[in-house]
């Protein structure tokens, strides 16, 4: 009498997981995490499943390629539009499948719920991302769900995420003031333009700057901060605000987006090379007001690094699980003047 062959049933059962979960491997129907396909491969090796051999190959493709989600925010913005195309290569390069979304709405129900509809599409998730309660509770329902939430440039304070990848922003903070004390042709007041204090990143530059100041150059003034919420717009009202009511104001420091806006404030007002201006990010538009001599510094995040290391993260996060201890990589920021900018191509 011949013994019975394993059938899926028996390989389902010694991996403990259900019959279609190990059809999904075997056939490749549906997206399965790397550590359940390991299971399913060891219980049916263990066994002697007649089709371990498939198996095998079929979790080398599990492994190999990953779907990695990045929700991004403006498209419009220039800087994530270099952060994605980064992004995506790096993602490629490592063998994976980005998957990139851009939100123009950034209200923090509307960007939740895009979290959470990107992250049923994806192995694991990257995004900037302001800190509020409604994107925390995301992240903790997604770890739940064994689904990776890695935060990049600004982080989220919740130990649900996964890890960071970023500047530190203490010291970008800093070094912006630093700049400004040291260039501007005298002391005056400094404005300071941000994003919203909800973007972590932002908030500690802001608290940075102004510590400099009142350590090391006390006869300036940093007055109230300007929000812009990654509008140009708002960032040029803002700018054109600072001008009329600050005859005496020396320096601007942007710290997030709708630097465009500051530089089209700039350009159109007489007092331009007067005003000592730090920004972050280098881009086509700033690299040329850099060399227009209408921004004086750029303090800025190596894409290329930032998306390597991000996506080395988000990989090694979904095959730990649980697992994996959370991790804070803190880029060098590149520093970018007049004299050391190379032509848009080059």
């Amino acid at each position: 009498m011949k013994s019975k062959r394993p059938t899926i049933s028996d390989v389902a059962a010694a991996a403990g997981v259900g019959a279609a979960t190990v059809d999904r491997v075997l056939n490749g129907r549906a997206r399965v995490k790397p550590e359940t396909a390991r299971r399913i491969l060891q219980a049916a090796e263990a066994i002697n499943y007649r089709a371990a051999n498939i198996l095998r190959e079929r979790v080398k493709e599990v492994e190999q390629q990953q779907k990695l989600g990045f929700l991004l925010l403006k498209q419009s913005c220039l800087f994530y539009q270099g952060l994605g195309r980064e992004l995506k290569h790096a993602s490629v390069q490592a063998g994976h499948q980005p998957v990139l979304t851009y939100m123009e709405d950034l209200r923090p129900d509307v960007l939740a719920a895009a979290l959470d509809a990107l992250a049923g599409k994806v192995d694991a998730v990257a995004l900037p991302v302001a800190d509020h309660p409604q994107i925390r509770q995301v992240v903790r329902a997604l770890y739940e769900r064994d689904i990776p939430v890695v935060t990049i440039v600004s982080d989220l304070g919740t130990a649900e995420r996964m890890g960071f990848v970023g500047l530190d922003s203490r010291m970008a903070g800093r070094t912006a003031g630093w700049a400004v004390a040291r260039l501007s042709q005298k002391p005056g007041k400094v404005g300071i333009l941000l994003s919203s204090h909800r973007y972590a990143c932002q908030d500690t530059c802001e608290v940075s700057f102004r510590s400099y100041f009142r350590e090391k150059a006390q006869d300036f003034h940093v007055v109230e901060a300007l929000i812009s919420l990654e509008e140009p717009r708002l960032a040029q009202e803002g700018t054109l605000e600072l001008l009329e009511l600050h005859p005496d104001l020396v320096a601007i420091y942007v710290t997030g987006g709708g630097v465009e806006g500051v530089i089209d404030a700039l350009r159109s007002s007489p007092r331009a090379q007067e005003i000592t201006v730090v920004c972050n990010e280098l881009t086509d538009l700033t690299r040329q007001a850099l060399a227009d001599g209408i921004v004086d510094l750029v303090i800025s995040h190596p894409l290329p690094a930032l998306a390597e290391k991000t996506v080395d993260m988000m990989v090694r996060a979904i095959g730990a699980g649980k697992g994996f201890r959370p991790e804070m990589v803190t880029l060098p920021f590149e520093l970018f003047t007049a004299e050391n900018i190379e032509p848009t191509g080059c």
